[in-house]
């Protein structure tokens, strides 16, 4: 495990980010022949996909939880990971955002050593940080053009009980740290990516548990629905029981399959060997 050094400079298309993005710790992916992490001496092997993971939090926090054991989980399935602790209140939109498509454009062109397939690198983000994985994924601006690029946005991506509206079954504290409490309409239609879903939307894997209280299944129905209506490949999972931030959801009946279900559709993609 290796975490990133200072922040980097935005990266323009024209010249690849070579410096680590702010707050980012590497998890490169295990060789599933010989149960050996992958190094920068391993240039010359077979090139593997690369995930973000984006812990959740409100906006307000990033939860360990849902951050360094996930990576290890995908590293174990041959991805390389990397987890992102971007900014959060009192930085507002589109601090998170910036943080996000800076570390996305240098997972697919830095200089980190790792044989990453830049055709495979998707976003893994839970509650707040599956809001922020969804507005990587619906092209969401930041208003910088060095940034806001084809190639910030993920191949796939993988929500994990998301924020999805910010007009609908709020989730207040998300509404409230990245638009802040006085937030005119129009940022927070701008901010529901359900209502910016387009037919190159990447697919997606969604799960969700139905009693939920703190993010309601709706946030996830809302989103699955705008993709299946765009004609995006999408896959839904909704759980019986299990209380909001449940991560891994190791001991949680029911919940605790999402990891080997979530495993079978990227292979199914051609994501895992």
């Amino acid at each position: 495990m290796t975490t990133a050094g200072p922040p980097a400079q935005a990266p323009s298309p024209a010249q690849p980010p070579t410096q680590a993005p702010r707050a980012l710790t590497v998890i490169p992916a295990v060789e599933r022949s010989t149960g050996e992490r992958s190094t920068g001496a391993a240039r010359s092997a077979q090139a593997a996909p690369a995930i973000l993971v984006l812990p959740g939090g409100g906006y307000a926090k990033q939860a360990g939880h849902e951050a360094e054991p996930v990576a290890e989980w995908l590293a174990s399935l041959g991805i390389h990971a990397f987890v992102l602790r971007y900014r959060v209140a009192p930085d507002q939109h589109p601090a998170p955002l910036v943080d996000a498509k800076q570390a996305m454009l240098w997972i697919r062109n830095g200089d980190h050593g790792l044989n990453v397939d830049a055709s495979r690198v998707g976003v893994l983000g839970f509650s707040a940080g599956g809001h922020l994985a969804s507005t990587l994924s619906v092209e969401v601006a930041t208003g910088d053009p060095a940034l806001d690029t084809i190639e910030a946005v993920p191949d796939l991506s993988i929500l994990c009980y998301p924020v999805i509206s910010f007009v609908d079954s709020v989730h207040q504290g998300s509404v409230d740290n990245l638009a802040g409490a006085d937030a005119v309409p129009g940022l927070l239609r701008e901010l529901s990516t359900d209502l910016h879903v387009t037919p190159t939307t990447p697919p997606a894997f969604l799960w969700h548990t139905a009693d939920d209280q703190s993010v309601t299944i709706s946030h996830s129905l809302a989103y699955a629905g705008a993709l299946s209506r765009a004609g995006v490949p999408v896959e839904l999972h909704v759980f019986p029981h299990g209380v909001h931030g449940i991560g891994l959801a190791s001991g949680t009946p029911g919940a605790d399959q999402w990891p080997a279900l979530c495993a079978s559709w990227l292979a199914r993609r051609g994501w895992t060997a």
